[in-house]
């Protein structure tokens, strides 16, 4: 078995992101991925630009997802910077949500950019500020 480069642990942290919020793994969210206070930036979709912890995130997105039937991020064109204990992502990603009982269309899109920072802990890196910025959003948006 060969070791991971920090590159690549560094990303695996990013995907699995994406991969636990897409199957609402709202625990491993808040134990694999992101320190226990996080600066959270999601005002270019109407949030908050603040600190503060992953529970709050992931009840925040919980709530945020309710009634949706299937949630898909694609991410990709990672540029990883990389300085002894913190690292820093910049990742393009879509995500796309669908809905089986939405009326005026099945699916809403959002696409946009995140810059993340992470920072090596004894158990590995954990994401410790989070910045989300949207292109653009089409679809029915509010999934009715």
């Amino acid at each position: 078995m060969t070791a991971h480069s920090i590159r690549e642990e560094i990303i695996e942290i990013v995907n699995k992101l994406f991969i636990y919020t897409d199957y609402q793994e709202w625990q491993k969210l808040q134990d694999e991925i992101f320190t226990r206070e996080v600066d959270f930036d999601m005002s270019s979709v109407g949030g908050e630009n603040k600190k503060t912890t992953s529970k709050a995130i992931c009840d925040l997105w919980q709530q945020g997802f309710k009634g949706i039937d299937s949630i898909n991020h694609l991410a990709g064109n990672y540029i990883v910077n990389i300085h002894e204990s913190i690292a820093t992502v910049f990742a393009y990603a879509t995500a796309t949500h669908y809905k089986d009982t939405a009326t005026n269309g099945k699916t809403r899109e959002f696409v946009g950019s995140y810059d993340i920072a992470l920072v090596k802990q004894p158990e590995g890196w954990r994401i410790f500020k989070f910045k989300y910025t949207l292109k653009y959003a089409n679809g029915n948006l509010n999934l009715s």
